[in-house]
């Protein structure tokens, strides 16, 4: 797996491109763009949450550049099915063209108009169900049902004239799944009698040993962890995770309590698989969540986001009394997701401070109250020895979980040539069976920042990193255009320093004598100036204080 930047030849005909754009080496910016015959097809289009290193950051898109130039090539965008991480960037791929079209399941693209909405964008979709085979351009697509954590999730086939790929999108292979929809392991198995030459297949749980617990077994535990709470009960977890929901649901129902929503992603969505009957709420039990603060603390359940310890979502802001609905003593809070890679810190503060205000927090470290929505080692192994691929490029995971899946595949018999290690933007032809490397493109993070996209860079991230970590200082000198003498100052004044402005009172005549030094050798030029004051008290303060802070010199000439 290289780093090295080589653009590859142009595609030979006959060839299938596939270059993944997001989602390797990450947990989010699910990406794949394939290209045939001068014609692109884009797999996915998702969104990464910022981590703590990222500080003021919303959101983190997939880098668009490598299509930039080409979006009238777009034939479609496949989105497998509805989590962020797989359709959180389609607004922001089809403000630069907006007749994209969307193929995608009922319920995917129900959660993605609604998205749209918001951006005022209305898109051109097709509705597709398990069974389906289309053809959108060059493309033969062939859409196999496959179980997730939430409803409706496809995987896709691929055909062209170079070969077929199978892309799984996220899964797993609940044999008693809530809603009944296995994942069609019998489709799995036509498609590898046909002969799959590339598997994209999901890697989140690669590493872990076995098969994924059953979504049911959950239920139990949901409704015993209510049946016993003595006050309210607040529930996290994903905006999008239908199943999960309708647990709490059903759990509330039979401990005779109400549900309210909260958080205006779970309202929009929850209303959605309502109104597409993916949610099955039973008379009366919804209440609006202003009303239900007049209900006994023991006759309600609020159902919230904020699972991964967002600092905006719901549950972060319950933790930090910044909210309507604060928890105290006796209530109960159930955290019913997994964790993120990279969010832990956050989660375990909000525990923390849920925890000192009084509330039992019932959470997958202490209690099933979760499981994965994605397949691991064990059904992973199944599914290579149905499919027999002849390539495998794993998917959707870190490093270590892409590695732990190539393994599985060369356990199953995989050659290890054939199973590629791949990062954003590594690009892979195929033809007649052979999937090779054939070039690196140069792909970077895309931040959203309130209304700005792509305009904050690595470097503005350091700058705010160091503003909190370090603090802030700022030297306002006036000197003599003539001379370059010292009229006043210099002037300090600090920020997130413990110690009192006075303390750099030993600084000043260093930073004088270092101008008179500049200005006896000639140096007039300001921003030279700068530079000299900035030097002198950089070195003092790391020296004296142990702190390297953001320096800010503003060199005045009178």
């Amino acid at each position: 797996m290289s780093n090295t930047v080589s653009v590859p030849d142009a595609l030979a005909p006959g060839t299938l491109r596939v270059t993944p754009v997001g989602g390797l080496g990450e947990v989010g910016r699910n990406m794949t763009v394939f290209e045939f015959d001068g014609k692109l097809l884009i797999v996915d289009c998702g969104v990464l949450f910022p981590e703590e290193h990222q500080p003021g950051v919303d959101l983190i898109l997939p880098d668009f550049e490598a299509i930039a130039g080409r979006l009238d090539d777009i034939v479609g965008v496949v989105l497998t099915h509805g989590h962020e991480d797989h359709i959180g960037a389609v607004p922001y791929l089809l403000k630069r063209k907006a007749d994209i079209p969307l193929i995608g399941s009922q319920l995917t693209l129900a959660l993605v108009e609604a998205k749209l909405k918001e951006h005022r964008i209305k898109p051109y979709s097709l509705t597709v169900a398990e069974g389906q085979r289309e053809q959108v351009g060059p493309f033969e697509l062939d859409f196999v049902a496959v179980n997730h954590s939430i409803p409706d999730a496809l995987a896709v086939g691929i055909r062209t004239p170079a070969g077929l790929v199978l892309a799984t999108g996220d899964f797993k292979m609940d044999q008693l799944p809530l809603d009944g929809r296995l994942t069609d392991l019998r489709a799995f198995a036509r498609l590898g009698e046909e002969g799959v030459d590339l598997f994209l297949v999901d890697s989140t749980n690669a590493d872990v040993p076995g098969f994924t617990p059953l979504e049911r077994a959950i239920g139990p535990v949901l409704d015993q962890v209510i049946a016993k709470a003595p006050r309210r009960v607040i529930v996290a977890s994903f905006s999008s995770h239908v199943h999960r929901v309708q647990q709490v649901i059903d759990a509330a129902a039979a401990n005779g309590r109400r549900v309210a929503f909260l958080g205006r992603s779970m309202v929009r969505n929850m209303t959605i698989a309502e109104d597409l009957g993916y949610l099955k709420v039973p008379q009366g039990v919804l209440i609006d969540y202003k009303k239900a603060k007049d209900l006994p603390d023991d006759r309600i359940v609020y159902m919230s986001t904020g699972s991964q310890g967002e600092p905006m979502a719901v549950l972060s802001r319950m933790a930090n009394l910044d909210h309507a609905i604060e928890p105290g003593e006796g209530d109960t809070v159930i955290l019913a997701s997994s964790l993120i890679p990279g969010n832990e810190n956050a989660v375990y503060r909000v525990i923390d401070g849920l925890t000192k205000l009084g509330a039992n927090v019932v959470h997958k470290a202490n209690a099933k109250v979760h499981v994965s929505g994605h397949a691991a080692a064990g059904e992973l192994l199944y599914c290579y020895n149905i499919l027999k691929p002849k390539n495998v490029l794993p998917v959707h995971g870190e490093y270590r979980h892409l590695m732990a899946n190539a393994k599985l595949a060369q356990d199953s018999g995989i050659p290890a040539e054939n199973t590629i290690i791949a990062e954003n933007g590594t690009v892979i032809d195929l033809k007649d069976g052979v999937a090779r490397v054939a070039g690196q493109l140069d792909l970077g993070f895309v931040y959203v920042d309130g209304s700005s996209v792509g305009e904050i860079t690595d470097a503005d991230l350091k700058d705010r990193r160091i503003l909190g970590e370090e603090g802030f200082i700022s030297v306002i000198v006036v000197v003599d255009a003539a001379t370059g003498r010292i009229i006043t100052g210099p002037e300090i004044h600090a920020r997130g320093f413990a110690e009192d402005d006075a303390v750099f009172d030993s600084v000043k005549p260093k930073i004088a004598a270092a101008l008179a030094e500049a200005a006896q050798s000639g140096v007039r030029d300001q921003h030279a100036l700068q530079q000299v004051v900035r030097r002198t008290i950089g070195r003092w303060v790391n020296q004296a204080l142990r702190r390297r802070p953001m320096i800010v010199p503003m060199v005045i000439e009178a």
